[in-house]
């Protein structure tokens, strides 16, 4: 029998989980992040199957999603729409795949893996081949009537593409947002003084429950399409992987990352090659969902009260996380600027422990009114530095006030601002030959350089009032810098100071946009692409043109004069090198290891600097060390300076 303590904790939950449902499927405004819930949930069900006797039909754990809106029609669905049970861990998928082919009675189990979208489910109904009626899963036997608003879907055909439609086809699918779109929906939503969005999933389940379609219709959804729930009509798919052959030839979107798998080894591998591609998606996920293949299987194994005994999601670590603001202290930039950081309570997300979140920048900081003693959501998607993507307005200390940020940081900032120069002027940046630290002192100390386009309204006048300069010294000096107004758009990207990006990652760069630009437009997916720029790179690009001082700089400097010959944008990408991970050692006859390193990335391929398991060729050139025994020792891929001169001519 359950204890006193354990029947209050029952309560508890099921009383905070109805509360939370709420909020996520009709409000659309969510308070929990989804792993919260998931605890909250794995912690009933835990009690519930300790003592069975307390298990309900009202209990969430026997539930699917939660009521209709009384805003909208009801509509009863042909067929239940269930649930997936959750796999959190490789013990549990591993659980699933053993009771399924003991029921079976099969050595291994054909399943078809697709992406878990993070959306929201509807249904839509084609009588002879027209969309007839379109629902939300609801409580997944009662839906709300949501066609007039699924007409407005661009990607949603109102009539399948076949010359003898079914008499009556029900289609299941997940309505969501692209994350490109869903950037563009919240800059749209600044601009106009409005309430940005939580997260890709509420904003389509938002847009997709408005009242009036004009709504939906100005909102860029889309849909992924994953099963039939009804069927009337002649040649039904026996499987499910041509299930989702016959949807994709009727003119219904739906994944392109799924694929068919023989067995346990390959759904692992499936896993893990879905989880490292997650960032370049263009579309959130949480996990992999495997479903046996073959239809008359997936009878035999049945359902229980909300999920199917034949399909599992196998969820992702997740990248999202609460914690607490315990300060805010302010740091200073390559370029000089001031970047607002967030000391936070240390919390495990994305596999690491997390102490410290970057703020970017005042307008951001202000824009999300992040305040000390804030409960807050850290997000951190693979290898992406940590940010806060809200505040928990609801669990905020009612003595709270807003941080104001110092104007200066004064002799941090000299020292900053005159790092910031002597970067500008190296050699691999602007090359301005004469100016040395103790002339960059000076200039940043007498205030005539504040940021480096300063450098470019200097005159002799202002230079020979300084110390140790001559008429002759002050004049070679203009001159030098009067020179590096003749750049290439490399250079200059690189002598911007753009954290995290190099020399080779500058010239990718360049050559991939072509104009300065194209590279302050792009977007978060655009710069991922290319070669040398992951993640964080490509955030830190997008936050360095996203602040306004930085953009008035670049068009300060363009005033100036600085100018480079058109760039010819890169057609060298080799599909045979395209993220291949190579790593050079030793030394090169026929060109330097930061010849070969630019002629590879260009190429496409991702250079680094160590070897590990990831790694998939090793060049080994004369006089290597202790990376090519690794290589060796990890019976990687090893190839010569021959083999470097080949794979530069692959095509």
């Amino acid at each position: 029998m359950p204890t006193e303590g354990e029947l209050r904790r029952v309560r508890e939950l099921r009383e905070t989980i109805e509360r939370h449902n709420f909020r996520y499927y009709v409000l659309d405004a969510p308070t929990l992040l989804d792993s919260e819930f998931d605890c909250l949930l794995r912690e009933l069900e835990t009690l519930e199957k300790k003592f069975p006797q307390l298990v309900t039909s009202r209990s969430p754990t026997q539930k699917v999603g939660a009521e209709a809106s009384s805003a909208f029609s009801e509509v009863k669905h042909l067929t239940p729409m269930l649930s997936l049970t959750n796999a959190f861990n490789e013990s549990e998928f591993l659980e699933f795949d053993r009771r399924s082919r003991e029921k079976l009675n099969c050595a291994s189990i054909e399943y078809v893996a697709e992406t878990k979208l993070d959306g929201l489910a509807v249904s839509l109904v084609y009588e002879g081949g027209a969309l007839a009626r379109a629902a939300t899963r609801g409580n997944g036997s009662t839906g709300e009537d949501v066609t007039l608003n699924v007409r407005t879907i661009e990607s949603i055909p109102l009539h399948l593409n076949c010359k003898e439609p079914p008499k009556l086809l029900e289609v299941r699918g997940e309505i969501f947002i692209t994350k490109s779109d869903f950037e563009r929906l919240n800059s749209d939503q600044i601009s106009r003084g409005e309430k940005t969005f939580i997260n890709s999933r509420n904003s389509a389940a938002g847009s997709l429950r408005q009242l009036d379609p004009k709504i939906t219709a100005t909102r860029p959804l889309s849909i992924c399409c994953y099963a039939i729930g009804h069927f009337v009509g002649s040649k039904r798919p026996t499987t499910h992987y041509e299930v989702l052959d016959y949807l994709k030839g009727i003119g219904m979107p739906v994944s392109g990352e799924t694929e068919l798998l023989r067995g346990i080894n390959q759904c692992r591998s499936y896993y893990k090659r879905l989880l490292a591609r997650r960032e370049k998606l263009g579309y959130e996920i949480d996990g992999a969902v495997y479903k046996v293949n073959n239809l008359s299987s997936q009878e035999i194994l049945g359902q229980v009260a909300k999920a199917p005994r034949w399909a599992i999601a196998y969820k992702f670590p997740p990248e999202e996380a609460t914690t607490v603001v315990k300060a805010i202290d302010v740091q200073l930039g390559r370029t000089g600027q001031l970047t607002p950081v967030a000391r936070l309570e240390s919390v495990f997300v994305g596999g690491v422990t997390i102490t410290n979140a970057t703020l970017h920048n005042e307008e951001e900081l202000k824009r999300k009114d992040i305040r000390v003693g804030d409960t807050v959501i850290v997000r951190r998607a693979g290898d992406v530095i940590p940010e806060i993507v809200r505040v928990i307005l609801e669990r905020r200390p009612k003595d709270s006030s807003p941080y104001v940020m110092p104007s200066s940081v004064p002799e941090q900032t000299l020292v900053q601002r005159m790092l910031s120069i002597t970067h500008f002027a190296s050699r691999h940046a602007m090359d301005i030959d004469g100016l040395g630290n103790k002339i960059i002192e000076q200039l940043c100390r007498s205030k005539l350089v504040l940021d480096p386009s300063d450098l470019y309204h200097l005159n002799l006048n202002s230079l020979i009032s300084l110390e140790r300069f001559a008429e002759k010294s002050a004049n070679n000096l203009l001159i030098s810098i009067e020179q590096s107004k003749h750049t290439t758009l490399a250079r200059f990207l690189f002598a911007l100071g753009i954290p995290e990006v190099g020399v080779t990652t500058a010239t990718s760069i360049a050559t991939t946009f072509g104009t300065i630009d194209n590279i302050a437009a792009a977007n978060l997916e655009q710069l991922v692409d290319v070669p040398d720029v992951g993640p964080v790179v490509s955030t830190s690009i997008r936050a360095f043109f996203d602040e306004q001082k930085n953009r008035e700089m670049i068009q300060r400097l363009l005033d100036c004069g600085v100018r480079w010959p058109k760039v010819e944008i890169s057609t060298l990408i080799d599909p045979a090198l395209l993220d291949r991970r190579i790593v050079l050692t030793g030394t090169f006859t026929s060109m330097s290891r930061d010849e070969a390193r630019m002629a590879l990335t260009e190429r496409g391929a991702k250079v680094s600097s160590s070897v590990s398991q990831n790694t998939d060729i090793v060049i080994v050139g004369s006089n290597a060390g202790k990376k090519a025994e690794k290589a060796a020792s990890l019976g990687l891929q090893v190839t010569d300076e021959m083999g470097l001169i080949d794979l530069l001519k692959m095509k």
